[in-house]
């Protein structure tokens, strides 16, 4: 016999845990992808673990931009791994905060030049890529700006600003205190806060 629609059971138990492994295993780099568990099976540790962490930073980052967003009334939309096109391909990074309007004519793609903001959350696998490669190609695309959050060895966001086609540092948000970022809307930011527990 099958379950009334709309019941949660053992088997859409078990689907909602391989499908939450799988977009966990989107943001891993090959290193961690190897040495984790199999999907939808046992207790995450070690490489699965940080993942899942990193995809708690997107949340709490993504939501905390748009309330200060709304609260501005600044006319733009905070997007999670949205494509966004540029003169070398396309690319996918973790937030971008777009003109509104942005997917108006394509749900799943934006141009770079609706990008304000390309946010990258380091994570343990692709280091090398959020913080040296893909600065460089959002830089030649001429997007305006580039946050980057690290959590290691403590939650800190580095605000860069594009200055004669590159990306120069502005503001570092440690944890622990509070930063005010101004553009492009007003966000006051602890970075301790995207990491609790």
């Amino acid at each position: 016999m099958g379950s009334a629609p709309g019941a949660v059971g053992t088997n859409g138990q078990a689907r909602g845990k391989v499908e939450s492994d799988l977009a966990v295993r989107a943001h891993m780099g090959p290193e961690q992808r190897s040495q984790a568990a199999p999907v939808g099976r046992g207790e995450q540790a070690g490489p699965l673990r940080l993942a899942k962490d990193v995809l708690k930073h997107h949340f709490r980052l993504h939501a905390a931009l748009d309330a200060a967003a709304r609260a501005a009334g600044a006319p733009v939309e905070i997007f999670e791994a949205i494509n966004v096109t540029l003169p070398s391909g396309m690319v996918v990074p973790d937030l971008v905060i777009a003109d509104a309007g942005a997917t108006v004519e394509d749900l799943v793609t934006i141009d770079a030049e609706a990008a304000q903001v390309v946010v990258e959350i380091v994570s343990p696998g692709n280091r090398r890529m959020d913080r040296k490669i893909e600065p460089l190609l959002y830089a030649e695309a001429g997007i305006p700006a580039h946050w980057r959050l690290e959590s290691d060895p403590a939650p800190m966001l580095v605000v860069s600003e594009l200055q004669d086609g590159r990306y120069v540092e502005r503001t570092t948000a440690l944890a622990g205190s509070s930063t005010r970022v101004e553009d492009p809307f007003p966000f006051e930011i602890d970075p301790a806060g995207l990491v609790r527990q």
